[in-house]
């Protein structure tokens, strides 16, 4: 309907009427106060770990509302958050998982002088089928036998010894030698480290291999089939004693018939599928998932295929069994690896990479005074575990892993001390640069990112402090590392502790598993605080009610402090590089000291470095950061996990040779290995 205007004095008594209740309600509801920090960091934490976040997992919708969240808190606070094309958001991607592609073809090829022999052409879901540890290829491979496709030099024991498998497929039996053997030197009957995939996967791509294909080893198979029958008779004993059960009523009632008969019921549909499941174990495939999700770098196909598949190639080109081979490498145990003569592998296998964008949450506040261009770092990762999985104590679990302490606590700290150093009267002497990284729980990923495109130049850079689980304060214990990679944090922090009053533990070093190990191999100084472990980390447990928000916000203040500080200095803080040290004899790692900080962000093939440790065999041997290892010793290296398969054939004292890339060039140096740290 239309409007209808109001005579003006029924306006003027309308405004006065508004003006009587504005005031009438400004005299009965007083303003609330203002929140306190302590408010502040439970609001943040409330948030950031709620199950809408699903748990800030890569790739889930909650990780990207933490984003943002956080992004409108810096902006609110008036720092400059235009930084990437008008946004605070530095994006890059990571690589999650992998998916099976439409195209899945795998033939058997015979050699050209067997007579009358056909390929033999396997079905894809039957007799093969890809795993997401490897990538996509056209195969037309020669084939070779490895048996246990394991090189192990301290049990004299070698499956590649005086075969070259170069530019061809190997076939991998599972597991390793003398399961059944209490006394086998591969750790008795457990599996020992020479069982995982992808140690066998990357020994295979350090020999040269262009292909894995595994097989399940004969004594797994009898075990799960064995297994399947223990839970079948089980099943088939309940079954009986709910039938002696019921004969022992003279006269049931209808309700103890209807009892019976729904146990009946319920024990026969057990029974049923645990034959179902007994007949599938008979020579299964794995899953496509099994064994974890595909690492960056090489793209080396690796597969699974059965026995009943397999087994005729054996035989054809050998004279023997697969589990007459085996029987002979367990009775020593000694290799029984051959060429398959004359026969190949042909066909293709796609598996498509799954890559998600992430992004890191960058603000800056911008100092004044002669040292302005010099920057501060201050930082927490957002990112937690989502709903589980790798990285999750509870790892078949489904549940959300809210992450409170880890590193909700961290964030909105991070949160806190943007708000202690924003509404500061005085600008600083030096430049902050707060940023929430993402990323962190797969491998630092966030920080290595921004170390490799920072927004300011890192020589330029000064200090960083850290926080990552910061939310469980007890007994006032606050543990700080790196105090020693600059003379002058130790000062600054002993007097601020004056008042601060926490009962610290000062760490060696800065390197370690948080995003400050990513700058300090930048000859940047660091402080990383944290408020110790608890028997919630990476569990689905570590969630809100258990968050100390005062001690979070007493260590968001001793950060802001400890900036103020930095910021304040006549000259730049020193930087002392820590080394590494020695492990007591018999509690060092397995493997020999290198000296190297991987750069996990680094998805080209090769082993690439963020940095090298101060005094340590790379460092002295030539290698920078930046540096990408493509060999070691004979070992071609196409991962991280390839450069630790290749350094534990090693020993302390060995001088190994490495090529590197750098830039365009290919350089080989001599790395004098020490004892393991």
């Amino acid at each position: 309907m239309p409007v209808r205007r109001l005579s003006s004095s029924v306006c003027c008594f309308a405004a006065a009427l508004a003006l009587l209740v504005s005031f009438a309600r400004s005299e009965t509801t007083p303003e609330a106060p203002a929140p306190t920090a302590e408010d502040r960091v439970r609001a943040s934490v409330t948030f950031l770990a709620s199950d809408e976040q699903q748990g800030r997992g890569v790739g889930t919708d909650g990780l990207n509302r933490a984003a943002d969240y956080i992004a409108q808190q810096f902006t609110a606070l008036g720092l400059n958050t235009s930084l990437y094309d008008g946004t605070p958001f530095q994006p890059f991607e990571i690589v999650t998982g992998a998916e099976l592609g439409e195209t899945q073809r795998l033939t058997w090829v015979p050699p050209s002088t067997a007579n009358n022999a056909a390929p033999i052409e396997l079905k894809f879901d039957q007799d093969f089928t890809p795993l997401a540890l490897g990538g996509s290829a056209n195969l037309d491979l020669p084939l070779v036998f490895v048996g246990y496709g394991i090189t192990a030099k301290e049990h004299n024991y070698d499956d590649y010894a005086g075969l070259d498998v170069n530019g061809k497929a190997v076939i991998i039996l599972r597991h390793e030698p003398q399961q059944a053997n209490p006394h086998s030197v591969f750790n008795g009957t457990d599996d020992s480290p020479f069982a995982a995939l992808t140690r066998k996967i990357s020994n295979a791509y350090e020999h040269g291999a262009a292909a894995v294909i595994f097989c399940t080893d004969d004594y797994a198979l009898r075990k799960d089939v064995s297994e399947g029958l223990n839970r079948i008779q089980t099943a088939v004993d309940d079954l009986r004693k709910a039938e002696d059960a019921f004969q022992a009523f003279e006269s049931p009632s209808p309700v103890q018939i209807q009892e019976f008969h729904g146990q009946v019921e319920k024990l026969s549909t057990r029974l049923s599928e645990l034959a179902k499941e007994a007949a599938a174990e008979r020579d299964s495939l794995l899953h496509f998932q099994h064994g974890g999700q595909p690492g960056p770098g090489r793209e080396i196909p690796v597969l699974h295929c059965t026995r009943r598949a397999l087994d005729p190639v054996i035989t054809a080109a050998s004279g023997k069994t697969l589990a007459a081979l085996e029987a002979e490498m367990d009775a020593g145990p000694a290799p029984r690896s051959r060429e398959l003569a004359g026969w190949k592998v042909q066909g293709e296998t796609q598996v498509h990479r799954t890559n998600v964008p992430v992004k890191n949450v960058v603000a800056v506040l911008e100092g004044e005074g002669p040292h302005a261009d010099e920057t501060i770092i201050i930082g927490a990762h957002y990112d937690h575990l989502g709903f589980g999985g790798e990285g999750s104590f509870v790892p078949h679990s489904q549940e959300i892993h809210n992450g409170a302490d880890d590193n909700a606590s961290g964030t909105a700290a991070l949160l806190e001390v943007a708000r202690l150093l924003a509404t500061r009267p005085e600008k600083l002497g030096r430049r902050v640069v707060f940023i929430a990284f993402t990323g962190e729980e797969r491998g630092l990923f966030g920080s290595a990112q921004y170390v490799r495109q920072p927004l300011f130049p890192l020589e330029n850079t000064v200090a960083m402090l850290n926080m990552d689980m910061v939310g469980r304060l007890r007994d006032d214990k606050l543990i700080i590392q790196g105090v020693d990679t600059s003379p002058e944090f130790g000062v600054i922090v002993d007097k601020l502790n004056e008042s601060a009053k926490f009962q610290l533990t000062k760490q060696p070093g800065g390197n370690g598993p948080s995003d400050h190990a990513s700058f300090y191999p930048q000859n940047i100084p660091v402080m990383h605080f944290f408020t110790d472990l608890h028997d919630d980390y990476h569990r689905p447990s570590d969630d809100i009610d258990k968050v100390n928000f005062s001690g979070a916000e007493r260590v968001a203040r001793m950060v802001a402090d400890s900036a103020v500080d930095i910021a304040a200095l006549d000259v730049r803080p020193g930087y002392i590089a820590i080394s590494a040290p020695v492990a007591p004899a018999g509690r060092g790692g397995s493997r020999p000291y290198f000296g190297s900080v991987p750069d996990f962000a680094q998805a080209q093939p090769g082993y690439a470095l963020s940095g090298v440790t101060k005094g340590g065999p790379a460092e002295k041997a030539g290698l920078l950061a930046g540096d990408v290892i493509i060999k070691l010793g004979d070992s071609k290296i196409g991962n991280l996990d390839d450069f630790d398969s290749a350094l534990r054939k090693f020993q302390a004292g060995d001088k190994a040779p490495v090529v590197v890339r750098r830039g365009e060039q290919e350089l080989t140096f001599e790395v004098e290995l020490e004892k393991p740290r």
